[in-house]
């Protein structure tokens, strides 16, 4: 008997989000998933070396899937939150909290 597990795999854009249901062999591994999915296909602009997650925990493409996993594929960071704080402090701006001055 052929045993198969049910996954999804998403990939999101700022204006729209892609979500694939798709059902695999038990053992597939998290690249023969996206492989397999067609999202390659849909969006040619994903980057082969992109960061891959299960549930938002970063993951390896050699990691084996397991029932209802749900793998996403992350885009880089436009900006480093951290340099974009270190600018903003720089210019003197300050975050404020609450209601304002009194």
């Amino acid at each position: 008997m052929n045993e198969t597990i049910s996954i999804e795999v998403v990939y999101g854009l700022p204006y729209e989000q892609t979500l694939l249901k798709k059902a695999v062999p038990v053992g597939t591994t998290v690249a023969e998933a996206i492989q397999a999915s067609g999202i390659l296909q849909k969006h040619p602009d994903i980057d082969p070396a992109a960061k891959l997650g299960i549930f938002g925990k970063l993951t390896k493409g050699d990691a084996v899937l397991r029932d209802k996993d749900r793998i996403e594929i992350y885009r880089p960071l436009i900006a480093d939150p951290k340099e974009v704080r270190r600018k903003r402090a720089e210019e003197g701006k300050v975050m404020k909290k609450g209601g304002g001055e009194a």
